[in-house]
């Protein structure tokens, strides 16, 4: 059964139509609105930065005298955090399924659907030649869904990401790349103290990941974070890191300071701040060549090794191995080939698989040595370096220009950014938040810009604070955007599906005033007297579409107006609401 609805919610509306459809995206936070309203990515991380769970984090004795660390380690400490703490979840159908036409036809006036096409997996996206060789719909289990049909591609918040330890199969939290971009980004500001002003999010049409200007510069990537070293040690992980930024163009940058995408012409983002991000992310993605960075190559080009022998003396005797077979024992050990641990993982490997004499046809790798001594600062982008080094080169399988083309594209990436000069400035009241203010203080400091930076307003409709938002995006998003619910509950008649709610856990995962989402109640089957009552009132609205439903929430009482069927729960979330479906 295909879990989509389209449910329609006549409320009266204090936003305009467009707003309205902007804050209700603040609300469901998929993939598809994020990358129409470039505000949200920011939002998401404000929601973060106030979200009691990020700051209840502090008290951890894992981050314990954090004060006492410098800026880098405190982010390998908050690295092994999330690691131990989140899972990555590319669960598609988390969140239920919609259709192209309806996205289509929600964002179609606010951008062309040609580039929404264009621009996004869910509609067929393929990106460079890369994504399309590796059939990138397939790769992410997309291709399972036919015709029209698309799943919602959620964002969570901590609370959310937390909550899916309550679901079958998760031990812990879990998140999508979003989710664990924002994430990663809030809890470097409140727990490892890092300035807002050195966090950068980038966001590509598949994947998120963040800049910090930390030690040369650190990527966040899902969980695990990279340094230049770690981009350029040619590992399977870090290429699986590498491959947003080589294969894809760089949609959106977000900061602080505000924002640029791809597609929109107008840029909040300070020009000072960006074209830092950009000069060092540059730099980042570039290393110089010497022979720990060949070696590095090699590991990542394992097709390669077969042109290369290493040395190694045996009991004074030189002998010879295929550096195919040293890579091998890699494996498991913490010895490599392209560091001076070298003589320990070549000492570790049985004699057996040594040669008396050089290996025909082969290079040994020590003559690169040589070279590297001779020639400290390679640079390949002169066509005089290449020709040396191409000299090197005596192996007969590959040609040595072509070697030197791959080495290039190895240890150089350019990004393919947002071109500011491209865009109009947009001003943006500035969001200043520093690292000796305490919640109650940032939260206060994020209340007096509401006015004037929309996306700090937006973060409060993210964060679900119904004490100070308008109900009426949480209540569009609520019947409009919930699926799951409603499929989940298709078996049961109305007097078991009222039963099932009352006999749920009566647990919020948001903390007083903050409310989930229908399908966050159905999926970790737990909510608050209000919540439950939402999602009984979206499943209800669903089989019966024409009838009127009202809501009255009055301190800890809640009750639903079923048609005249009247159901009641008890709530701890202290708000007063009217509302009618």
């Amino acid at each position: 059964m295909k879990n989509t609805t389209e449910n329609t919610l006549n409320l009266a509306e204090t936003l305009p139509e467009e707003q309205l459809d902007k804050y209700s995206s603040a609300i469901t936070l998929s993939d598809m609105e994020i990358f129409i309203y470039p505000d949200l990515l920011y939002s998401l991380v404000l929601a973060n930065i106030m979200s009691p769970v990020v700051w209840s984090w502090r008290d951890d004795p894992w981050f314990a005298k954090m004060d006492k660390l410098n800026p880098y380690r405190r982010v390998l400490r908050l690295k092994q955090y999330i690691m131990d703490h989140y899972d990555f979840n590319l669960d598609l159908d988390s969140w239920g399924l919609t259709s192209k036409d309806t996205e289509i036809a929600r964002f179609g006036s606010v951008m062309d659907p040609e580039i929404i096409a264009q621009s996004n997996a869910l509609f067929g996206y393929t990106g460079d030649q890369y994504y399309f060789d590796m059939d990138i719909r397939k790769h992410f289990g997309l291709d399972k869904y036919e015709g029209d049909i698309i799943p919602y591609w959620k964002t969570e918040t901590v609370e959310a990401m937390d909550a899916f330890c309550h679901r079958e199969g998760y031990r812990n939290g879990a998140g999508e790349c979003v989710s664990l971009s924002t994430l990663y980004a809030a809890a470097l500001f409140v727990v490892c103290g890092i300035p807002l002003e050195d966090i950068f999010l980038m966001a590509t049409p598949l994947h998120s990941q963040n800049f910090v200007d930390v030690k040369g510069g650190v990527v966040t990537n899902n969980r695990r974070i990279v340094t230049q070293n770690m981009w350029f040690n040619g590992t399977e992980l870090s290429a699986r890191a590498q491959r947003a930024l080589r294969n894809e163009q760089v949609t959106m940058v977000a900061h602080c300071s505000g924002s640029i995408h791809s597609v929109y012409s107008e840029a909040s983002i300070d020009a000072a701040a960006y074209s830092r991000f950009s000069d060092k992310v540059t730099a980042y993605l570039k290393i110089d060549l010497d022979l720990e960075v060949l070696c590095n190559f090699l590991r990542e080009n394992s097709d390669l090794q077969s042109c290369f022998q290493i040395k190694h003396m045996r009991h004074g005797k030189p002998r010879w191995i295929a550096a195919e077979k040293v890579y091998s024992y890699e494996n498991g050990s913490a010895f490599k080939v392209s560091n001076n641990t070298r003589e320990k993982l070549l000492d570790s490997i049985d004699a057996y698989d040594f040669h008396h004499e050089p290996l025909e046809g082969r290079m040994p790798l020590s003559k690169f040595e040589q070279f590297f001594k001779q020639h400290p600062h390679v640079d390949l982008n002169q066509e005089e370096m290449q020709h040396k080094l191409m000299d090197e080169f005596d192996c007969k399988q590959h040609q040595a220009c072509q070697l030197i083309q791959k080495i290039r594209a190895f240890i150089q990436i350019q990004p393919r950014l947002p071109q500011q000069s491209e865009k109009q400035v947009k001003e943006v009241a500035p969001i200043v938040l520093t690292a000796d203010m305490d919640r109650s203080e940032v939260v206060a400091q994020l209340a007096t810009l509401r006015q004037d930076n929309v996306v700090v307003d937006l973060a409060f409709y993210a964060s679900r604070d119904m004490n100070c938002c308008d109900w009426s995006p949480f209540m569009k998003a609520a019947v409009e955007r919930n699926p799951v619910s409603i499929v989940g509950t298709q078996s049961l008649s109305d007097e078991a599906l009222i039963d099932c709610f009352a006999a749920m856990e009566s647990e919020s995962i948001y903390s007083v005033g903050r409310l989930a989402q229908p399908d966050e109640v159905w999926n970790f089957q737990r909510g608050d007297g209000v919540e439950r009552a939402i999602c009984l009132a979206n499943v209800w609205k669903a089989r019966y579409p024409q009838q009127a439903i009202s809501l009255s929430v009055a301190d800890e009482v809640v009750t639903l107006d079923l048609g005249g069927r009247m159901v009641s729960y008890a709530s701890g979330k202290g708000l007063n609401k009217q509302l009618t479906l």
